[in-house]
């Protein structure tokens, strides 16, 4: 009987005996995307590439040999480079976002189905050496902090004051920094939590929003300080052995940014400037091993 491998959290798992391995695929612990090995197999494939395999039948014989080591050859595991990619379906996109802005438009299930809309999009992510991306966090964590800052809101309405005003937009600010923070942390492979935390202050945060808004007077500048944005939050990702790197230049969002206001200005292309976006920050968001980067 044959015996398989899976990469779970850049780490080889197994062997397992035939049998046990089909009950992992009919559990769900070992997806379509998740990388396997077996004897005969010349490197490590996504299961779903395997012939047979998620059918019932047996893959192709290839060059014998051991599983390639996890960190080199076919699969590099946590310590591989290479650049992040997104892809998900128009249609699909389509309808979940109708659902996301009709749940905010009504308030109460916003934090529902902002972490439902979350889970989806975050699946869409490949990320190199990190099989089956997901997001684990709870809607109940958001519960608090969402209906705090609508009492908050309504209370500092009552007031009318501009001082209590611009106390509100930094209670905006602090809140999206938190949950920055909890997104980070709540990222996940394969089901496992990757570890990960969001080490930039509030202060910085708070800084670099104040630099964005101020560059919006410059008509193009936004652009520059959305790209240093990008790498400051980059660098603040820890709590892996790659670093994350954000190779996109000011010059690269202006023009995009130009182009998707413009056809997003007709509606019916938003989705499609929405993929293409997001798959260009995507491709520029590049894990390399630490201390590689600018060596």
């Amino acid at each position: 009987m044959a015996s398989w491998f899976y990469a779970s959290e850049g780490k080889q798992q197994g062997p397992f005996p035939e049998g046990q391995f089909r009950d992992l695929i009919a559990q769900g612990i070992v997806r379509p995307d998740t990388l396997v090995w077996t004897e005969g197999m010349a490197g490590w494939q996504k299961a779903a590439e395997v012939p047979g395999l998620l059918g019932g039948g047996a893959p192709p014989m290839m060059p014998a040999g051991g599983p390639p080591m996890m960190g080199s050859g076919g699969y590099a595991g946590a310590g591989s480079a290479g650049s992040l990619a997104v892809d998900f379906g128009i249609l699909e996109f389509t309808w979940r976002s109708i659902v996301l802005l009709i749940g905010m438009i009504f308030v109460i299930p916003a934090p529902w189905v902002f972490v439902w809309y979350t889970k989806w999009i975050v699946s869409c992510v490949k990320v190199p050496g990190r099989p089956n991306l997901s997001f684990i966090g709870d809607a109940m964590t958001l519960v608090p902090w969402y209906f705090g800052f609508i009492v908050l809101a309504i209370a500092l309405g009552f007031i009318g004051s501009d001082i209590l005003s611009n106390l509100l937009f930094v209670a905006q600010i602090v809140l999206y920094w938190l949950l920055i923070k909890w997104m980070v942390a709540n990222l996940a492979s394969n089901g496992q939590p990757l570890g990960l935390s969001f080490t930039g202050t509030i202060w910085a945060y708070i800084g670099w929003n104040l630099l964005f808004a101020i560059s919006i007077i410059t008509i193009i500048g936004w652009a520059w300080v959305a790209a240093a944005q990008m790498r400051w939050f980059c660098r603040s990702v820890e709590g892996t052995r790659r670093e994350v790197v954000f190779n996109g230049s000011g010059l690269d969002i202006l023009w995009r940014g130009i182009v998707a206001a413009i056809l997003c200005s007709l509606i019916i292309p938003i989705p499609w400037v929405y993929r293409w976006i997001m798959n260009w920050f995507a491709s520029q968001t590049e894990l390399v091993p630490r201390g590689s980067f600018g060596a």
